[in-house]
């Protein structure tokens, strides 16, 4: 088969690779129709080689039409069409009881004191062949799989994967009061939907805040306060509090994360890392890693006193300098972490109908074909063309 495989720093290529074959009886095959691309694949793309290993099968975004079922699956057959959670999850063990599948203790990567298998990542989390690719073995048959019609298009519902629930999970853990304000730090495709399903359910002002200007133009149009950041620069807080009595806003959803601009030394370190052999490129980020906080900064001076912030933005540094002074002087809230996929899909799913409330339909700024992803990754790592959200048609 077909599939975009990691070569080194920057430089991804689509190869012949062996096809997947079920292993287990609970295993289906999945013939991949769409699979987007990820701001946390440029992480990959960029920052976390030292934890690839050359040929690995990129992408954590895909559906499909299940081909082959193992022998133990009842819950999806043959022809279904089904979109993959990104979490590698059974659905079965405590944890996924508790909602919480980014935890899976059935796929935790124990080895490395992390959490649940993702596909199409690094080590740290299983190493677990991915979906930008034209098959993948999918494994928990019977309670990973979403099942969605026949009929809409794959726009429609791909985003469960991982854009979705991202963002469902970044507004919940924010915990914004109906009628209340919450700011998006980074307008990407997980804070340009959170910013879109705050208002949808109920926020009386959401702002939102990026560089680039397709990606302001965007929110704009879906009702969001925009604010150019490179425009308010560090006087962005008093913006928004000029806006909210003085207080800043009563929750901020930080989707930016490790490679936020900041200091150029920590975004030169980050790239220096990331092209050291993979032993010693380990060693380094796992005991000295440190990743931009100038987002985290922006977002704990943005919330009022007594609010919440929500971090769904990737961090992967072991020493980050955190404002703990400041967090506890300001009483906040924080919560983050992976998204527990399947947790939120049937909040989501009735959503997703011909009124498309969210906008998914056109959400994708770009459909390419899986051969042209190279230059998709290099196009979106340089925020160019417009590009903010791609799917790669298989």
């Amino acid at each position: 088969m077909r599939a975009l495989t990691w070569h080194g720093q920057r430089d991804v290529r689509v190869d012949t690779v062996p096809d997947p074959r079920i292993t287990e009886p609970t295993d289906i095959l999945v013939r991949v129709t769409s699979s987007g691309i990820c701001g946390s694949d440029l992480h990959l793309y960029e920052v976390l080689g030292p934890y690839l290993e050359e040929g690995d099968v990129l992408g954590h975004e895909p559906m499909g039409i299940v081909e082959e079922v193992g022998s133990e699956v009842t819950a999806v057959a043959p022809g279904d069409r089904v979109v993959i959670p990104f979490n590698v999850s059974c659905g079965t063990c405590w944890m996924c009881d508790q909602g919480l599948q980014s935890q899976c203790e059935t796929t935790q990567v124990r080895e490395r004191g992390m959490g649940a298998s993702l596909f199409g990542y690094t080590k740290l989390y299983g190493q677990v062949p991915g979906g930008q690719a034209e098959l993948m073995r999918v494994p928990f048959g019977n309670t990973l799989p979403v099942k969605v019609p026949h009929g809409p298009p794959d726009d429609r519902f791909v985003y469960l994967s991982d854009v979705l629930p991202t963002a469902w999970q970044a507004v919940a853990y924010a915990d914004v009061p109906l009628g209340g304000s919450v700011t998006v730090l980074g307008l990407g495709p997980i804070g340009d939907m959170a910013a879109r399903i705050a208002l949808h359910q109920g926020a009386g002002q959401v702002f939102g805040v990026d560089l680039v200007p397709e990606r302001l133009a965007r929110a704009r149009a879906r009702g969001v306060h925009v604010l150019d950041l490179a425009v308010y620069g560090k006087e962005l807080g008093e913006e928004v509090r000029r806006h909210t009595d003085g207080r800043g806003t009563d929750a901020v959803i930080e989707a930016v994360g490790m490679e936020a601009h900041g200091p150029t030394g920590v975004k030169t370190a980050q790239r220096l890392v990331g092209m050291l052999p993979g032993g010693l490129g380990q060693k380094v980020m796992g005991r000295a890693g440190m990743d931009s906080m100038s987002a985290f900064n922006l977002a704990v001076d943005v919330v009022r006193r007594g609010g919440t912030i929500s971090v769904s933005g990737v961090y992967g540094g072991a020493v980050d300098p955190v404002p703990m002074l400041t967090l506890f002087d300001k009483q906040i809230q924080l919560r983050m972490g992976q998204a527990n996929v399947r947790h939120w899909v049937d909040d989501i799913l009735p959503l997703l109908d011909e009124r498309d409330v969210l906008g998914v339909d056109a959400f994708a700024t770009h459909r390419l074909p899986l051969e042209q992803a190279p230059d998709a990754y290099r196009t979106f790592q340089a925020k160019e063309d417009g590009m903010v959200k791609t799917l790669l048609t298989i």
